[in-house]
């Protein structure tokens, strides 16, 4: 079932919005979950990955390696880690692309921005302002209109 009329279910036009996505739209497409400690603590589930941020690897060849991510490589939608590396057959050392999905938040790197935004989240998972109405609610409500 369509869920939203405005966004296409067509696998061809899905790949296209993805691969064809602005900088922007891809920041938010490259979320990674908090871990079980920062999920309590924030009440918030998911949040995109930046720089300087540490994360902890849990799935693929490298579950359980933890580092900061040192770099968010929006066009190739990967992340780089600074203990992530591999060698090349020439010697050179180079970071392992990890795919935003792969980790876990660990700790997060804080300023005004992000607080904020953790706060807005936040505030939708709780629901203030929503829900069945009581019927104190209902009478104020009522008596207030009748003016």
């Amino acid at each position: 079932m369509k869920f939203n009329s405005s966004v296409p279910s067509s696998r061809r036009k899905q790949r296209k919005a993805h691969f064809a996505a602005p900088s922007s739209e891809r920041r938010k497409r490259m979320v990674a979950q908090l871990s079980k400690e920062l999920r309590t603590k924030y009440n918030v589930r998911s949040l995109p990955v930046r720089k300087d941020d540490e994360v902890q690897v849990v799935r693929g060849t490298l579950k359980g390696r933890e580092g900061k991510v040192t770099a968010v490589y929006r066009r190739k939608y990967v992340i780089h880690v600074d203990k992530i590396t591999r060698d090349k057959a020439n010697g050179q050392t180079v970071n392992v692309g990890l795919d935003c999905s792969n980790c876990v938040l660990t700790k997060l790197k804080l300023d005004k921005d992000r607080q904020d935004l953790l706060a807005r989240k936040a505030a939708g998972r709780t629901g203030a302002g929503k829900g069945k109405v009581t019927s104190a609610e209902a009478a104020s409500s009522s008596s207030v209109t009748a003016q």
